[in-house]
């Protein structure tokens, strides 16, 4: 079964870092909630996204996936003070990698995703997707 976006065409596929304390438990509520975002959204839980490495979000684009969106714990992180401030690095370091490979660093997203954030994640999911919609349609 293939999910479609609202013009019936293929919903982009989104792979999302979601760290294991914060976010991901928000990324789960959504979907024991029965909250409807694209089926072609693809979750990798990590220990924190100040770890993700920027090779990691430009292999997936590379790989096939339209969207990369980092659900960071923002100040939550239970490993590092400043993990906003050092995956916003990461974000950045990726969508430079992106640019000089003749890519769009729209495609990389990030924000700060709670264990009980639900409702935004979905949000994010559905703008994210809709923005990758159009630019796969450019």
């Amino acid at each position: 079964m293939s999910d479609h976006d609202a013009a019936g065409g293929e919903s982009p596929r989104i792979l999302v870092f979601a760290t294991n304390n914060i976010s991901d438990p928000g990324v789960d509520l959504a979907g024991s909630a029965h909250m409807h975002y694209p089926a072609s959204v693809v979750v990798i839980p990590v220990p924190c996204s100040s770890g993700i490495k920027p090779k990691w979000i430009a292999r997936a684009l590379d790989k096939g996936f339209d969207g990369v969106f980092v659900a960071a714990d923002g100040t939550d992180c239970a490993y590092m003070l400043d993990c906003t401030k050092r995956t916003a690095k990461v974000v950045e370091e990726a969508q430079r990698l992106i640019r000089e490979q003749g890519g769009d660093p729209a495609r990389v997203k990030m924000a700060a995703i709670c264990s009980v954030c639900a409702e935004p994640f979905v949000s994010h999911m559905e703008k994210f997707s809709a923005a990758l919609a159009k630019i796969k349609a450019a």
